[in-house]
């Protein structure tokens, strides 16, 4: 009797245990076939926009050039009447005529010169000095050794034909001369002989 209980019990254990077996290899199975978790897929990696290449402007959109500047072929010719004319200076150290043509049938001629600015004689002076081309730097040279006392015009200088005398913004002034002492030995200039000033204001002057 003891025997079969013993025997009984054994077999009892020997089933639990191969049940537990079976179980654990089931759920080994079950776990085998059960589909994978998917791997975390790694954000992309960050990427900078890149600026679209600059197109260079075309030709037309190029700031323009500044204007030339104000050459005596740019400004118009002295108006004459009887044997004269009239010409104006400005603060801006400009006259407003590029050449003067005396007619050939006058045997004088007059210049008349408005300073049409408001400066004075001593800040912004002009005159009107006519001699031969190839001679206005070395009147200009004298002219300012002698200075504004003597209207920047060296005393008895025979390279001069002619010259008023310097006047200031609102004064007007005048010079004739014998129109024979340019017919020949030209070309010939009119210029302001204030320091500086006839680099901008001078024209020719001719017979015509």
């Amino acid at each position: 009797m003891t025997l079969k209980i013993t025997l009984a019990a054994a077999c009892a254990l020997v089933l639990a245990a191969c049940g537990n077996h079976a179980r654990s290899g089931d759920e080994a199975a079950t776990a085998a076939s059960a589909p994978a978790e998917p791997a975390a897929t790694p954000p992309p990696a960050a990427t900078t926009a890149m600026p679209a290449e600059s197109t260079p402007p075309a030709a037309s959109t190029v700031a323009a050039r500044a204007p030339a500047a104000t050459t005596d072929s740019d400004k118009p010719a002295a108006v004459v009447k009887d044997c004269a004319t009239t010409i104006e200076g400005n603060d801006a150290m400009q006259f407003n005529v590029g050449s003067i043509t005396v007619p050939a049938s006058c045997a004088k001629f007059t210049v008349n010169l408005k300073h049409a600015g408001t400066m004075p004689v001593a800040a912004m002076g002009h005159d009107v000095v006519i001699s031969k081309e190839s001679d206005m730097q070395g009147v200009l040279a004298d002219g300012m050794g002698a200075g504004a006392s003597a209207d920047y015009v060296k005393a008895g200088d025979s390279r001069v034909v002619a010259h008023t005398k310097l006047v200031g913004g609102g004064q007007s002034t005048s010079v004739s001369f014998d129109t024979s002492k340019i017919k020949t030995g030209g070309p010939y200039e009119f210029f302001c002989s204030f320091p500086g000033h006839a680099a901008m204001m001078k024209g020719s002057i001719s017979v015509g």
